[in-house]
């Protein structure tokens, strides 16, 4: 006998009828088709140039890039949704290896830009480690917490050791530096934690022990002082990096309601926006689509977070329901954080907005993620 549930888009069978089509979550897969072709718009729209169709080509080599790695990132989504989780979880610790090698490679291959040396160059591909680092997080987190719960919720000790685990990616990610990834990094903790069951005693002990952490950084000088310059710059009129979210805030407040119109961004084709493709592509689509534009995005992400919150809750075993958390937390973080940062409410960190800002580590981090959850729906019930 089948039952059917309610699925917000029509129904989903929860029968196992062995096609792992029909077993997926169909809007996940159009929400985030519609996201992406969004970004890819938006991303032509800011690299493109200013374009005199008599004389000028625009400039295509960022969204044939962003195509090649959405086209990629599909196909190891499907890949990732195949294979039970539940089967792989003995891999989990390989991965974790794996990542830890590659973040500790880059100190000795890595390339560096803005003071970071945090990509490997291989051409005209560049490949980011701390993206793939939050999926680590995300399976090594929910494998250990799930086999390590019980009814009375997790001890401190594992906790700590949870932490731990988390802590080792993240301290090689800030020796870089990179402090926006480890902020993505310490949602996904967040999450996981508090849905896998910390007692709340334990939550002020362990903010106590990030607060020691964030102060002993600041006076054994790990921080810079231009990278706190940055990061208190949307609360600083007068600093001097305040220059890149003004002008971001601008070309939003140009939009008005329904925008100066696609590619028609003034803001965006005097170029008076810096890197307007990544950290401040969400300035672009507000200019040219305006609140609607801007509006219609954030509906989007809102949907996509409650079909991965409704997988979690649909999910049959502990491990399958964290790993939905931390793609859940991994997504909403980086939403909120890119597009406060847009408008001067978040701290400038360079957090790239899932499945829209240019970047190939990023997309395919996201695509993967997505492909975690479509796993968790599909195999449900094996």
């Amino acid at each position: 006998m089948t039952a059917l549930r309610s699925g917000g888009a029509g129904f989903t069978s929860d029968r196992d009828d062995g096609s792992l089509l029909v077993r997926l979550d169909l809007s996940i897969i159009l929400l985030s088709i519609g996201m992406l072709c969004i970004g890819l718009v938006t991303v032509y729209s800011a690299t493109r140039g200013v374009v005199n169709p008599e004389v000028d080509v625009a400039n295509t080599s960022f969204i044939e890039r962003q195509a090649l790695f959405a086209g990629v990132g599909v196909l190891l989504a499907a890949f990732v949704s195949a294979v039970d989780y539940r089967k792989t979880r003995v891999l989990v610790p390989v991965i974790y290896a794996l990542t830890v090698a590659l973040l500790i490679g880059l100190f000795f291959f890595g390339s560096t830009f803005n003071n970071a040396t945090s990509w490997y160059s291989f051409g005209f591909v560049t490949l980011q480690p701390s993206e793939f680092g939050k999926l680590t997080i995300i399976v090594a987190l929910s494998s250990w917490f799930s086999s390590v719960n019980n009814r009375e919720g997790l001890p401190f000790l594992n906790v700590m050791l949870g932490l731990g685990i988390a802590g080792v990616l993240a301290g090689l990610v800030l020796l870089q530096p990179d402090f926006g990834t480890v902020m993505v990094y310490a949602a996904i903790v967040a999450g996981i934690v508090v849905v896998a069951g910390i007692a709340i005693r334990h939550v002020f002990a362990v903010l106590g022990l990030v607060a020691a952490a964030i102060w002993l950084m600041v006076q054994r000088d790990f921080v810079e002082g231009y990278q706190i310059e940055r990061f208190t710059a949307f609360v600083d009129p007068e600093n001097a990096d305040r220059w890149n979210v003004d002008q971001s805030e601008i070309a939003i407040g140009r939009g008005g309601i329904t925008g100066q119109g696609l590619f028609q961004g003034t803001q965006n084709n005097s170029s008076l926006v810096p890197e307007k493709e990544t950290d401040f592509i969400f300035s672009v689509l507000g200019e040219e689509l305006g609140f609607v534009g801007g509006a219609t995005l954030l509906a989007l992400y809102a949907l996509l977070l409650l079909r991965i919150w409704r997988v979690a809750h649909l999910a049959e075993d502990e491990y399958g329901r964290l790993i939905c958390v931390g793609v859940f937390s991994m997504f909403l973080f980086q939403a909120f954080q890119a597009v406060g940062m847009n408008m001067g409410m978040m701290p400038v960190t360079g957090i790239p907005l899932p499945l829209i800002s240019f970047g190939g580590s990023s997309m395919l981090t996201s695509l993967m993620g997505l492909g975690l959850v479509e796993n968790v729906h599909a195999h449900r019930l094996r």
